[in-house]
């Protein structure tokens, strides 16, 4: 049992280096400097965002240090750009499951005489591939035939099932990501990725045993990845077709990977998982208790209020892990952000890497 579990975690190696060794290169940054900025949303207790707020209602810690704000700017619908990419993923629920995603998107979509808040754009992933729609659009029933046109049925792994097929459709799974983080990484504003999926394989589990030099190679995924997404301004959520009738152990075994890893030792596959990252960026990873429509109607919500702040990171060794805690100064409000980052290499100003 222990050579087989070895040998799979081998092909997960290969197939993960192959599949993401450019999430090793962050995309190149716009601004002169190391600075970090941070959207964020304020919520009370209930989950209603928080308008109204300033600069210093707000503290700002790295690794449990006070850090200066150096810019902050409070945000409403319409002043900044915002897009929005809605990811129906087929190739890790069941049939009967895409079928209630469709319907319900299709609600979502229809709602409010069929206009977006914000300019959606539609990306299905398959086991062949993720098919995206050219452009962006605040039409629902644009949204729907587009997805109307897509061939969206049972996945079809063709390497087959078992520890073999959770392991390929664990590396589509954050290829496709990969490739969306890649493409919108250039485009201006803030970005919100909604991933409707139960989420893929976490591969991680008591028999799993890894090499140094496989974790080696995780964890610069996991930097690279999170580095990528930070410097693109994308949050992730994640929303659950399942629900309710899933296994609640399982449906919350992602929890265990959800604190920042600081070194290659401490790294599982489950650390790449999607509620994980989700969470990491300052998303959500949301349960659909049947009603897929209402969690994306809160994602959306999101992006009516939220602040943008920013702040000059500390000196530090590149790759360096930096939890981040922002603390609202009033009583039953919560601040959502990014929950961490790795410090990249010092540039100068005006150079081709500059941050």
């Amino acid at each position: 049992m222990v050579t087989r579990h070895r040998a799979y975690a081998s092909l997960f190696i290969c197939l993960l280096t192959a599949a993401s060794c450019h999430a090793q290169q962050p995309p190149a940054p716009s601004a002169s400097s190391n600075r970090i900025t941070l959207d964020v949303v304020v919520t009370e207790k209930s989950g209603r965002p928080v308008t109204g707020l300033e600069q210093n209602d707000f503290l700002l810690f790295d690794n449990k240090t006070p850090q200066p704000i150096t810019s902050f700017r409070a945000l409403s619908h319409g002043q900044e750009p915002v897009e929005v990419i809605l990811v129906v993923d087929t190739m890790n629920a069941s049939y009967h499951a895409v079928a209630y995603e469709r319907t319900e998107i299709d609600k979502f979509m229809h709602t409010e005489s069929s206009h977006l808040a914000y300019p959606t754009s539609l990306a299905v992933v398959t086991d062949t591939g993720t098919q995206i729609t050219n452009g962006f659009t605040t039409d629902g029933n644009q949204v729907t035939a587009a997805l109307d046109k897509y061939t969206v049925g049972l996945r079809t792994i063709r390497r087959g099932t078992g520890v073999y097929g959770a392991d390929e459709r664990f590396t589509l799974s954050l290829t496709a990501l990969e490739a969306l983080v890649q493409r919108e990484a250039a485009r201006p504003g803030r970005k919100i990725i909604l991933w409707v999926s139960p989420g893929w394989p976490l591969l991680s589990g008591p028999h799993i045993e890894l090499s140094s030099k496989q974790q080696q190679q995780i964890f610069a995924n996991v930097v690279g990845l999170s580095t990528e997404l930070r410097k693109a301004r994308i949050t992730l959520y994640s929303v659950d077709p399942v629900g309710a009738g899933e296994n609640l152990m399982h449906a919350n075994y992602y929890k265990t990977f959800i604190k920042g890893v600081e070194k290659p030792s401490q790294v599982n596959a489950g650390n790449l998982g999607l509620q994980v990252i989700a969470t990491q960026t300052g998303g959500l990873a949301l349960d659909s208790s049947n009603d897929i429509a209402a969690l994306l109607a809160r994602c959306y919500t999101d992006a009516n209020s939220y602040y943008e702040i920013s702040f000059e990171p500390p000196p530090a060794d590149p790759n360096e892990y930096h939890s981040l805690q922002l603390q609202v100064q009033k009583p039953e409000l919560f601040a959502r952000t990014r929950e961490g980052y790795y410090a990249q290499p010092a540039t100068q100003p005006g150079s081709v890497a500059a941050q």
